[in-house]
């Protein structure tokens, strides 16, 4: 008599089999690096010259480059407008005042 075959065929294990038997292993633990120092800064923390130079520059290039939009829109012409007639009238309002101080001082 012969042995009877296994139903079921063993079929070589795939790649995900091997993934999912894989073991985990985690990073070593130590202390953690120290943070480097920040190029821009001494070891007290004051920033350098160049660093504040640069930052000021960029916040008036930013400035300028701001105003430059907002008068180029008409809103913009507008409230050049408004305040050009606001300091023309304030204007003729201290020369009336200096005028009445001038001539009741004398």
């Amino acid at each position: 008599m012969t042995a009877p075959e296994d139903p079921t065929p063993t079929e070589p294990a795939s790649p995900v089999d091997d993934v999912i038997d894989a073991e985990i292993v985690s990073a070593p633990t130590g202390p953690p690096a120290p943070p480097l120092p920040d190029p821009d800064y001494s070891e007290a923390g004051v920033p350098s010259f160049d660093f504040v130079r640069d930052k000021i520059e960029n916040r008036i290039a930013t400035a300028i480059g701001s105003q430059e939009l907002a008068e180029s829109t008409p809103e913009g012409q507008q409230v050049d407008e408004m305040m050009h007639k606001r300091d023309e009238a304030a204007k003729k309002r201290l020369e009336e005042i200096r005028r009445s101080m001038g001539s009741s001082g004398s």
